[in-house]
């Protein structure tokens, strides 16, 4: 699927896919060597993520049910923890992508097949 930010005109993602299940969201990016530009995950509901086990940073989007950006962690590295209360979904992101397209807390994204 492809992710936009509608407030600034960008793409975050065009090969982004949906974690959803249970299975789906505790695994995450734990298998990847590497999340390359383009590529993301979204994993519904979370409120929260860990980069326990992880080989790479990540950018980490925290979105409401609306998919408004309530906060963002950049560049988060392995063996960290990123958490957000008021999130109801998280979007993870090659590091660097938020900085890249000018991403910022109050955007507004939209997810598109």
């Amino acid at each position: 699927m492809r992710v936009k930010n509608l407030r600034r005109g960008t793409v975050l993602a065009d090969r982004a896919t949906a974690a959803t299940t249970s299975r789906e969201r505790r695994t995450g990016l734990l298998h990847h060597e590497s999340l390359a530009e383009g590529e993301a995950l979204w994993i519904a509901p979370c409120e929260a993520i860990h980069t326990f086990g992880m080989k790479f940073p990540i950018d980490v989007v925290f979105l409401d049910r609306s998919q408004r950006i309530v906060k963002i962690r950049q560049a988060v590295p392995p063996w960290r923890i990123a958490v957000c209360l008021r999130a109801h979904s998280v979007l993870e992101l090659p590091a660097g992508t938020v900085r890249r397209t000018a991403t910022a807390a109050g955007d507004q994204l939209a997810f598109e097949p």
